[in-house]
């Protein structure tokens, strides 16, 4: 059974319900000879992906919507085999280069080169390139970017590349100059209650407003999580009242705990239990950044208002430091030590 976030996702741009003037922008951009390179961006749940997705099959029809997933397997110079998992069609290919970590270069050059030396399957279709997609393209090595650049400027002629990122901090300069940059921002609270309200109909579901303004706030602009949190709800419970709790993630849970250690104790021991609780969370996919902005609220919450400046320049600082750097939990460690020894000083002064 699919959960609502894709059972609804909408399929084309007609069917898209925020960001009018931006579709109206892609739509023309699908219907111009010169389609060009895009990098997609934005914060997570906007809807980067379902935009994508959606000019894809303005530009090449529904045939684009028929996927297949296949494995593939490269050789690295020191004759180590790595996999990658590749969903494509008959005019795209979509790839997650951070699946392969240090290697992403040579996936990148090989893949691309690949797509681009195959000539059209179908003689049908409205265009004659095809297109790349980078999810994470934010994650990507330097070398991997470089030789991104290289081989973007020699397929130009049969090839389309879209990268997909959060930011475009770390993308380099001579990709995003010869991309398009399409920036898709976080729905507002209303017009994610105006989603979930148009879903729930569907599903024959009723949402209190209360309830469902409650929701949309605590999704932070995150259109997926708003719509997995109405259905965690309503599988928990229903049918809904204006005071229904709204369930929180494991993930979510799991870092509200790690706060309140935090604050209670601040000593090399405890450090280290929370050295432990970054990793888990980290090993479980939750985005370094994500785990930090979470992490940050969390303690805020749980401390005096004189020192929450310090805390929010600290936590922003960190988040810059690793965007630049490559090992998140050394960051986020140092941001967890550094917060310690701010408020076991604030705490010794208090009882002087």
């Amino acid at each position: 059974m699919a959960l609502y976030v894709d059972k609804h996702r909408p399929s084309s741009l007609d069917k898209l319900d925020y960001h009018a003037s931006l579709t109206d922008q892609l739509r023309k951009m699908a219907a111009s000879p010169d389609f060009p390179h895009l990098l997609v961006y934005g914060p997570s749940g906007a809807g980067k992906k379902t935009r994508i997705m959606a000019v894809l099959k303005e530009i090449y029809g529904q045939t684009v919507e028929k996927l297949k997933i296949d494995q593939r397997t490269f050789l690295t110079p020191s004759n180590k085999k790595i996999e990658i998992n590749i969903v494509s069609s008959n005019y795209h290919m979509e790839i997650t280069p951070s699946d392969v970590g240090s290697n992403d270069r040579l996936v990148i050059q090989e893949l691309i080169k690949e797509v681009a030396q195959t000539q059209q399957v179908d003689s049908s279709a409205k265009r004659s390139f095809k297109v790349v997609i980078l999810n994470e393209a934010d994650t990507l090595s330097k070398d991997a970017q470089h030789a991104l650049r290289r081989t973007m400027e020699k397929y130009m002629t049969n090839l389309r590349v879209i990268l997909c990122t959060n930011s475009t901090s770390r993308i380099i300069g001579p990709i995003r100059s010869r991309c398009l940059l399409v920036r898709v921002a976080a729905p507002s609270t209303d017009e994610i209650l105006q989603v979930m309200t148009k879903v729930a109909i569907k599903e024959g579901i009723h949402i209190p407003d209360a309830f469902g303004t409650k929701i949309a706030e605590m999704s932070g602009g995150n259109l997926r999580k708003a719509l997995l949190m109405l259905e965690t709800a309503k599988v928990k419970h229903y049918p809904f009242s204006n005071d229904h709790p709204i369930p929180l993630t494991d993930w979510e849970n799991y870092i509200k705990e790690t706060a309140k250690l935090i604050v209670a104790e601040q000593t090399p021991k405890r450090l280290q239990d929370i050295r432990g609780r970054l990793y888990e969370l980290l090993c479980h996919c939750i985005a370094p950044e994500v785990i930090l902005k979470t992490l940050m609220f969390d303690i805020i919450k749980l401390v005096d208002v004189g020192i929450v400046p310090e805390i929010v320049k600290m936590a922003a600082d960190y988040e810059q430091s690793m965007r630049l750097g490559s090992k998140p939990i050394f960051h986020l460690e140092a941001f967890v030590a550094k917060f310690m020894a701010l408020y076991k000083r604030f705490l010794f002064e208090l009882m002087q």
